[in-house]
């Protein structure tokens, strides 16, 4: 049964291994835990989309799309779409680099590189509103 919307993951640094940029066609080794939960996914009937920054930059998008498609085979047995760029159908987006946000209170759950903590922060801002 296939779902409503899709699942977005980002590639390096959360579906595979990241150490630096090594040119579009080098990719790391699968995070376990994340391709895992992706073939939990697909047999769930959601959708998963790969978006990532590899493929914002045209000339390198080809060579970059060619090397996650086959990586997305060799390691979930199946090629995801690519893309850099997310939509309204986009239930969830899975990066190393996002916070969550609640919606339509600015609130952060989670941490920050930029301003810390921000989850202790946030709750006792949250609670003084109240």
């Amino acid at each position: 049964m296939s779902q409503a919307g899709w699942i977005g993951v980002d590639f390096d640094g959360t579906l595979c291994r990241y150490s630096g940029w090594e040119g579009p066609d080098s990719v790391g080794e699968p995070v376990p835990a994340m391709v895992e939960r992706v073939k939990r996914w697909l047999d769930n009937g959601y959708e998963v989309r790969i978006v990532t920054a590899r493929v914002s930059h045209p000339e390198q998008a080809l060579i970059a799309r060619h090397a996650i498609e086959e990586w997305c085979l060799k390691h979930i047995g199946t090629e995801l779409e690519v893309t850099c760029c997310k939509d309204f159908d986009m239930i969830e987006l899975w990066d190393d680099r996002s916070i969550h946000v609640v919606p339509n209170t600015g609130l952060a759950l989670g941490m920050s590189l930029v301003e810390g903590n921000l989850q202790e922060a946030d709750l006792l801002q949250s609670t003084a509103l109240k």
